[in-house]
């Protein structure tokens, strides 16, 4: 069969003229439509096949000379990619933040790329942008509670903006950071601010040695590329050790204060809502005092915690966020809503302003151009399907489908606690939880005799390494394993399986299947019999 024919005829039928019913992507869609589990289990197959087996798929460097058949191209999609992904909707899919998506959003998605918005500028993006900016003033309230007199005169206000849209909760903290560096060396009579005249400028005029950034050990890799990108230094980012997961407000202010005494400054403490090894919530309420203390910023990152607001039940444990400068809170984590939806949110409408742009030719002083406050240029129009979630779920909805994670995530933990060969590391606080393969005879070695507890512990990382291999390529199930400090083994970091419990397709049996999966696996394994054999008379 010959190539597809090169002339503007052809091309004007790609973009006009959908092919047939018949056609490869035409099946592609109606099967996606029809049953998304479905073409999901069909399609993703889950034999082993290396990294490096796939990059063979893709080795080509040089771009095609002649166009393909969209058709052709479809079935290529679905060899080399589609079946070599993963499948995030499965419910034994649960070790990380990614979920099945609720149907709607499938052919809201077709009509998201249909209008092919671009939310940099009202020119390109008209209605989009106070949809945008209601979904922003919505997700404000939830967090922060202001009256109906602030909303009617921020929400739409040309000189405001009560966050922004970004690509998620990287960009979020990076745009949150942005902005309080930008407040904390603002503009004099004699400096025009860090804006214009750079960092090295802005510590001089203030008389600060050094800017830096305090959370805690759990804090994500993002405040990293945020301290690094905003010239502060990745050595500036002052992390505290978390044995209890949390950040103590107690260590934060001995740490900020001490820092400040050698002629620096703490641009920020951020306090997590949600860590992304644990999902453990640090005291947002005193670190809020403690940042008051120190005459600093209190950024938020909830990005996988924020939801939680939603629940009536569970917000409590989030108390204080409101008193946070900024948050940031990830869509398209536990609000399910397609990759690529990270908001950053502002409780004053002013602070926007410390990074507003303009141009001649769009971001005219005056605008309403969303772009004139966000760090990305051209935006895809993400926030319609935040929208399109808050109505369809309402608050309510997403209230059960978070309670019922936390209450699952709690369940699995009775159902490890409750088997002699797995130990549970860390309890759910929302719906993550650790735990790790442990022989019932190790552990009652690791109780009566805790200083052989390193060695053991080692032992027991090569051992839960080879597990969450297996189960990883046997493709039955998923979980992660991560590295944690724990109280109960002091300093030693232990490997651990880390499980997010998300999917609300993912049932109990699903969970215990995983379990019995995983101890069928280790028995098998020599590193199991030997550990059992070597400690068969401890306890």
């Amino acid at each position: 069969m010959g190539g597809a024919e090169v002339s503007l005829e052809h091309l004007y039928k790609v973009f006009t003229m959908p092919e047939g019913k018949s056609s490869k992507l035409a099946q592609i869609e109606q099967h996606l439509s029809d049953n998304l589990a479905g073409f999901l289990s069909q399609h993703v197959v889950t034999t082993v096949k290396s990294l490096e087996q796939i990059e063979k798929n893709f080795s080509e460097y040089a771009v095609p000379e002649q166009p393909e058949f969209v058709s052709e191209h479809a079935a290529n999609l679905l060899d080399k990619l589609v079946a070599n992904s993963v499948n995030t909707y499965s419910p034994t899919f649960i070790g990380h933040m990614t979920s099945a998506l609720p149907y709607f959003h499938l052919p809201l998605a077709k009509l998201l790329v249909g209008l092919n918005q671009n939310l940099v500028k009202i020119e390109t993006s008209k209605a989009f942008t106070p949809l945008e900016r209601q979904v922003l003033g919505m997700m404000h309230e939830l967090v922060y509670g202001q009256s109906s007199d602030f909303y009617r005169t921020y929400l739409h206000s040309a000189n405001h903006a009560l966050g922004a849209f970004c690509s998620g909760g990287t960009i979020a903290n990076v745009t949150a950071l942005w902005v309080a560096r930008n407040k904390a060396l603002p503009a004099t009579p004699q400096f025009r601010g860090v804006a214009y005249e750079g960092l090295a400028a802005g510590l001089q005029h203030y008389g600060i040695k050094k800017m830096g950034v305090l959370s805690s050990r759990r804090g994500h890799y993002s405040l990293s590329k945020s301290v690094d990108l905003l010239g502060l230094g990745r050595e500036q980012l002052l992390t505290i050790d978390c044995p209890t997961q949390r950040l103590s407000a107690e260590k934060a202010l001995a740490v900020g204060k001490q820092y400040q005494a050698e002629g620096n400054k703490i641009l920020s403490i951020v306090g997590i809502a949600g860590t992304t090894e644990t999902g453990h919530v640090d005291p947002l309420d005193e670190l809020a005092d403690v940042a008051a203390e120190l005459g600093c910023n209190f950024h938020v990152d909830a990005a996988w915690g924020g939801a939680t607001l939603f629940s009536r039940t569970y917000r409590t444990l989030l108390k204080g966020i409101e008193r946070a400068d900024s948050v940031t809170i990830d869509a398209h984590k536990q609000m399910y809503v397609p990759m690529g939806a990270g908001m950053v949110l502002f409780k004053d409408p002013n602070d926007s302003n410390a990074v507003r742009h303009h141009a001649q030719y769009i971001l005219r002083a005056g605008s309403k151009d969303l772009g004139a406050t966000t760090l990305e240029g051209s935006r895809n129009g993400m926030a319609m399907m935040v929208y399109a979630s808050l109505h369809i779920f309402g608050r309510q909805g997403y209230e059960l489908l978070i309670d019922q994670s936390i209450e699952k995530a709690k369940t699995f933990a009775r159902m490890i606690q409750s088997n002699p060969d797995f130990e549970l590391i860390t309890a759910p606080t929302l719906s993550l939880l650790t735990y790790r393969l442990n022989p019932e005879a190790l552990q009652s070695k690791i109780d009566s005799m805790p200083q052989l507890a390193s060695a053991l512990n080692l032992e027991l990382d090569q051992l839960n390494v080879v597990i969450q291999k297996q189960q990883r390529e046997a493709g039955k199930s998923f979980v992660s394993r991560t590295r944690l400090q724990t109280e109960k083994y002091n300093t030693q970091a232990i490997t651990v399986f880390r499980v997010v419990i998300a999917n609300p397709l993912t049932t109990e049996l699903d969970l215990q299947n995983i379990l019995d999966e995983q101890l069928a696996l280790a028995t098998k394994t020599k590193i199991w019999q030997k550990l059992c054999a070597k400690h068969k008379k401890a306890g």
